[in-house]
């Protein structure tokens, strides 16, 4: 979009809003429904709670549904709690199933209860459906609004059908053939179905090469299946066969992104703590474990070069360079790590096999390895009057640290994964404070064994 245009909506939209301030509803109404739905949601949630209260007087529920389900969660609670209760129950029988079941799971269960009790019955059961998935799979994300044909039927006909239905549904770009009992059998895409003769019938045009996710399928195996297809809604069914919804490429970009917070959270080992919501004491609560476990490394850190005091009395310049040897060596682990855990997300490592990883990343740690120790040897042979001594102890430890460090930045997420955690939580903290100690034992032993040797 170009600045001109960019211009054009802010304009547009400040225009909104002095209409809604001085509450000329009828031009409001025309005006704001005219904006694209993410641009309302974006236009309410930037309005102070008088003017918030306003726009819903303004619209009808069918309407405010629109932008309700486009809310954040804390948002949706705040509307929630302006609205009466004939308003909510006709917002929720117009909102997709999903996105009902999803704000309800966040309520008191016997607020539930009254309000699926309240709502149509036939969308109280699409949402009952969908509670009962455990969270974070196919079933739990995907929507019940789908249109689905029989083989039999003629094109002519669908696409009559198709003009009834389509407003009701998420997508109509993929239309799905099931039997009489409601098996998936086929699947024809809108514009198959629009280049077809409209005699033909649907059993001769549709793929039966259906590709679909089962209703207990993990919410990141059906996200990777779309992106793997590029598809633009997958197909869900249960262990019999029978379509009992899709997921869409919307709902799956949620995922990922909620995916990505978790294994940011978890690889910076704050998970939990990582929305701005929340206050500092309940930041602080999900952050301290990890910060206490990292601290207790820290004394193992604090004991091990107590351990090597008469090494470091006889030339006390190494002190000057433990720092230098934790932390690149910490580095070096952490990218060895995010390596591992970006490859185990694509499949990649899956794909090329887990010595295949390990090999590059200990190749890729001796060569930095080597690089720093030539670069640093240099350094503190010409800045350290010639203690080349100390420069062969520096550079040597640099070496054997970072190759040990890639590997095990690489190594240990993959262990974890084999042992069906989320390799994620092999987080960056972690593996730096473990390279650091393993880091620090392999400077003061290689010190240790050559002062030893003079």
């Amino acid at each position: 979009m170009n600045r001109l245009n960019v211009k054009r909506r802010k304009e547009y939209k400040k225009q909104v809003v002095e209409l809604l301030i001085k509450r000329r509803r009828r031009v409001f109404r025309e005006m704001f429904l005219e904006l694209h739905p993410t641009d309302q949601v974006e236009m309410f949630h930037s309005l102070d709670n008088i003017l918030r209260k306003q726009v819903i007087l303004f619209l009808n529920p069918e309407e405010f549904a629109e932008i309700f389900q486009g809310l954040d969660p804390e948002d949706q609670r705040a509307a929630y709690a302006e609205l009466g209760s004939p308003y909510v129950i006709s917002m929720f029988n117009h909102m997709s199933a999903d996105d009902v079941a999803d704000f309800l799971a966040q309520l008191e269960a016997g607020e539930t209860q009254a309000i699926l009790a309240s709502m149509d019955q036939e969308e109280a059961e699409r949402v009952i459906e969908l509670m009962a998935y455990a969270p974070k799979t196919a079933g739990a994300i995907m929507t019940k609004e789908f249109i689905s044909l029989e083989a039999s039927s003629l094109t002519k006909d669908v696409i009559e059908e198709l003009r009834q239905t389509a407003p009701e549904a998420e997508t109509i770009y993929y239309l799905y053939v099931v039997d009489a009992e409601q098996k998936l059998v086929g699947v024809i895409s809108l514009r198959d179905l629009i280049i077809a003769s409209p005699q033909a019938m649907i059993r001769d045009i549709m793929s039966t090469q259906v590709v679909s996710v089962s209703e207990w399928s993990s919410q990141k195996e059906t996200a990777d299946l779309i992106k793997k297809y590029d598809f633009l809604a997958v197909p869900v069914v249960t262990n019999e066969g029978r379509l009992v919804g899709i997921i869409t490429v919307d709902d799956v970009i949620d995922v990922l992104e909620e995916e990505t917070t978790e294994d940011f959270g978890e690889f910076t080992a704050s998970r939990g703590a990582t929305d701005l919501t929340l206050g500092a004491f309940t930041a602080a609560k999900k952050r301290a474990p990890w910060i206490i476990i990292l601290m207790f490394f820290g004394l193992a850190t604090a004991e091990l070069i107590g351990r090597f005091e008469e090494t470091l009395q006889q030339i006390v310049l190494l002190a000057a360079f433990m720092p230098l040897i934790m932390g690149t060596a910490g580095n070096t682990g952490t990218q060895s790590l995010a390596v591992a855990v970006r490859g185990l997300a694509v499949g990649a490592i899956e794909k090329n096999g887990v010595w295949k990883i390990i090999k590059r990343e200990f190749g890729t740690g001796l060569l930095l390895g080597l690089v720093c120790m030539v670069v640093l040897m240099g350094i503190i042979g010409l800045f350290y009057q010639g203690n080349w001594l100390l420069a062969l102890i520096v550079g040597v430890s640099l070496f054997c640290a970072l190759s040990i460090a890639a590997v095990i930045g690489a190594t240990v997420p993959l262990i974890i994964n084999k042992l069906k955690f989320d390799p994620a939580i092999a987080s960056g903290p972690f593996i730096t404070t473990l390279n650091d100690v393993l880091g620090l034992l392999i400077y003061f032993s290689i010190a240790t064994l050559l002062l030893g040797s003079l």
